[in-house]
């Protein structure tokens, strides 16, 4: 198995100097949710896709974090799930400090987390966001009325990424956890 740390991540030195990257562990969890306060704020727990994720652990091989000077930056989390029968992953969130946004922690983790759960054998990655942010990655809105989330979503938000060449062809369904 590859280390994450040995994924390659085109971003700026200058920006990412001093950054380390590794697999999410347990001892993390309560700086993760740290800065997803401070990113997302209470309104976070009524998102459908934190309704999706709600009682189904992520992927603590393909969830990763950033550290820099011994703290927490940054982190992502993949979740496993279903679209219909079809296995899937759920990215999210995305989380990083805001005082080190824009500077590319957020790009690198990105890269690493997608080509991790490539690598992995995952075929396909669900996410709700903005598509100029996550065009970059393989992110596209996916097909109109294909996928039922738990909750609503603006269907321009709804987005797929195919780790393998039509892996989204035929998919469809119910959006659920994976149990």
């Amino acid at each position: 198995m590859m280390s994450v740390d040995t994924l390659h991540a085109p971003a700026s030195p200058l920006l990412l100097d001093g950054v380390h990257f590794r697999s999410e562990n347990p001892a993390d969890t309560d700086r993760i949710e740290a800065i997803h306060e401070v990113t997302f704020g209470p309104g976070r727990f009524a998102r459908t896709a934190f309704r999706l994720r709600e009682g189904t652990p992520h992927d603590p091989l393909l969830s990763l974090v950033a550290e820099a000077g011994g703290e927490l930056v940054g982190s992502v989390r993949l979740t496993p799930i279903l679209i219909g029968e079809t296995p899937a992953l759920l990215l999210g969130p995305l989380a990083v400090r805001p005082e080190l946004k824009n500077l590319g922690v957020g790009k690198a983790l990105m890269r690493r987390s997608m080509e991790a759960a490539r690598q992995h054998g995952h075929r396909l990655v669900l996410l709700v966001g903005d598509l100029p942010y996550y065009w970059p990655f393989g992110f596209r809105v996916a097909k109109a009325g294909a996928i039922e989330m738990p909750g609503p979503v603006d269907p321009t938000r709804l987005l797929v990424a195919e780790l393998i060449a039509g892996a989204s062809d035929g998919v469809g369904g119910a959006a659920r956890a994976a149990r």
